[in-house]
């Protein structure tokens, strides 16, 4: 199986075939509700980030999400 690379945050990643999103952030050792993600642009809701595979060169973003009315 070969690896993958990607960005996270700019920073680049290597990564096993197959990974997913929720396999990316967990390497990044922050707490994962903390904040929201983005795949290539595209937001990426908390509970399909596990079923969101990534593919060589995919661009991640965590930013901290805004709520208010």
């Amino acid at each position: 199986m070969t690896g993958i690379n990607i960005t996270v945050n700019g920073e680049a990643r290597q990564l096993p075939a197959g990974s997913t999103l929720a396999d990316a952030l967990a390497a990044s050792g922050q707490p994962a509700a903390s904040f929201a993600s983005a795949v290539n642009g595209e937001f990426v809701a908390r509970d399909a980030r596990a079923t969101t595979h990534l593919a060589d060169g995919d661009a991640v973003f965590t930013f901290q999400a805004i709520t208010g009315g």
